[in-house]
């Protein structure tokens, strides 16, 4: 006659939010409670009787608590295969009891990033037994549940005022969990210790990619897809919402845009306006004010609906100025006493978000079809009038213009042509396949402003077309990369046409 064991459940857990109830609960359902220091004390505290580690092991806690679990008595009670013979007959020999249930919750390694820990402090945080724990629990699903999410406490007792056991389905959604935790654990360990020993990621690397969910969105970029959105770990969000509706699929596509403009323009007084991933407006100025009135009026029409970065904090009579015009969010660094609530007030769907300026993650990744690409997520050097050349007059009064012209087409959608004077941007022509198309949408929208502006081009000119029509609006200056098969021709039909040209300011197409 074959005895009937008593089903033992394995309680691991830091975090002990909840473990004690569902302690109880097992015990109430004929589980002995099998648990180890810390876990232990909690639930003996809490009226139930454990059964310690160390009476199946018949080894203590050693090495200052590093190794409780590892151990062939509590490892192959979890790993054993129910009904083979060759496992039954190793229990049989060395006295394993089975385990039917793993509860365990990981030590916190990535709270204790986020506070500053230091290396050493990081180390002991990285859990060993309790991965072990859960990937052989995972492993034998079949006849083990582990539970790894203090979000699953009541299922599972659920399942057993239902039951009186574990379906296979239940256990293998929980053991999915589980290798998902896990992975991300380990991932997260990586990504923190790169950071505390000055690691850096490259682009060529393979990449462990986990990613925690930050929120559900409404619906992605059209209401019939699902969307949500993901952060890696130890990264935070670069900004803050203090009022309006909830940033939907599209204002994030917007913001990663807006913010590109804040970096870049963090030096100065700015404001970045952008509508649908590209700016429609650019300026600089003496106050926030005149920053965003000068970015306004490069195209009004495009900028209604849009979304506005200022890179000082936003004062009152700025914010009344904005709320003339309907925009979807606006971000800044900080806002001056009583201005999101003015926001909040006059405004109640405005997204009023705090950023950080200078924010640039130092890797960007795309997926699409053919999988995913992966490139620093950096600027070309920002370029310095000695280390060019100049084509036909320098133009040193014209340079503040140029460079912001240049920051401008660097944060604009491929085939970018933007006009500046003055500090502002009077003509952005960004997204067109063509480069002439560019110009002529550029120059359309400056009218009369384009005399005596300065144009950046993303890329080379492949041929003079794009020379000649800003020569025929009385354009100053050019700035661009060269690089194109043409280049002499292109120089000299510049030369020809009076158009002052800085060559040498590095290719920043955005695609």
């Amino acid at each position: 006659m074959v005895m009937m064991e008593t089903r033992k459940a394995l309680i691991s857990v830091w975090d002990k939010t909840g473990v004690l109830e569902l302690a109880k609960g097992l015990a109430a359902h004929g589980y002995e409670i099998v648990s180890s220091s810390g876990t232990a004390k909690h639930l003996e505290e809490g009226g139930l009787k454990v059964t310690e580690v160390v009476d199946m092991t018949g080894l203590p806690a050693i090495l200052g608590g590093r190794v409780k679990t590892l151990h062939p008595a509590v490892m192959g009670g979890i790993l054993a295969r129910r009904g083979l013979a060759q496992d039954d007959e190793d229990r049989k020999k060395f006295s394993i009891p089975l385990i039917d249930v793993v509860v365990c919750t990981l030590y916190p390694f990535e709270e204790t990033a986020e506070k500053g820990a230091d290396l050493d402090q990081l180390i002991e945080k990285i859990d060993i037994g309790g991965v072990s724990l859960i990937r052989a629990a995972a492993k034998n699903y079949y006849h083990v549940a582990v539970v790894t999410d203090i979000a699953d406490y009541g299922s599972v007792l659920e399942e057993l005022e239902k039951r009186q056991e574990f379906p296979l389905e239940f256990k293998q959604k929980l053991a999915l969990k589980a290798f998902r935790l896990t992975a991300s654990y380990d991932a997260t360990i990586y990504k923190g210790l790169c950071s505390e020993t000055g690691t850096a990621e490259e682009a060529g690397e393979d990449k462990i990619l986990p990613l925690r969910k930050v929120q559900d969105l409404r619906y992605g970029e059209n209401p019939h897809q699902k969307a949500a959105l993901f952060l890696p770990p130890l990264e935070k969000q670069p900004f803050e919402q203090h009022s309006g509706k909830e940033l939907s699929y599209n204002n994030l596509l917007d913001l990663d845009t807006l913010l590109r403009g804040c970096s870049v323009f963090q030096d100065q007084c700015a404001c970045t306006i952008v509508k649908h991933t590209t700016p429609c407006g650019t300026a600089h100025g003496r106050t926030p004010l005149d920053a965003f009135r000068k970015a306004l009026e490069c195209d009004p029409i495009s900028a209604f609906g849009g979304i506005i970065g200022m890179t000082r904090c936003v004062d009152m009579a700025t914010a009344k100025v904005i709320t003339e015009t309907f925009f979807e969010i606006v971000a800044a660094p900080s806002y001056a006493e009583g201005v999101v609530e003015f926001f909040r007030d006059k405004k109640p769907n405005l997204r009023v978000l705090t950023i950080t300026p200078g924010y640039a993650p130092k890797l960007q990744m795309t997926g699409n079809r053919c999988g995913y690409l992966v490139q620093e997520d950096m600027l070309p050097p920002l370029p310095k009038m000695n280390e060019g050349k100049w084509i036909g007059k320098a133009r040193p009064d014209l340079w503040d213009d140029l460079i912001f012209a240049w920051k401008t087409a660097a944060i604009t959608k491929s085939n970018a042509i933007v006009l500046v004077k003055n500090g502002a941007a009077v003509g952005i022509g960004g997204g067109f396949t063509n480069r002439v198309d560019a110009a002529e949408y550029a120059l359309k929208l400056a009218c009369e402003k384009a005399k005596g502006a300065v144009l950046a081009s993303d890329a080379f000119f492949p041929f003079p077309d794009t020379v000649e029509l800003a020569a025929r609006e009385e354009v100053s200056a050019v700035i661009q990369p060269g690089g194109s098969i043409k280049d002499k021709e292109i120089f000299d039909r510049a030369e020809e046409l009076g158009i002052s040209m800085f060559v040498g300011s590095g290719r920043t197409f955005r695609h």
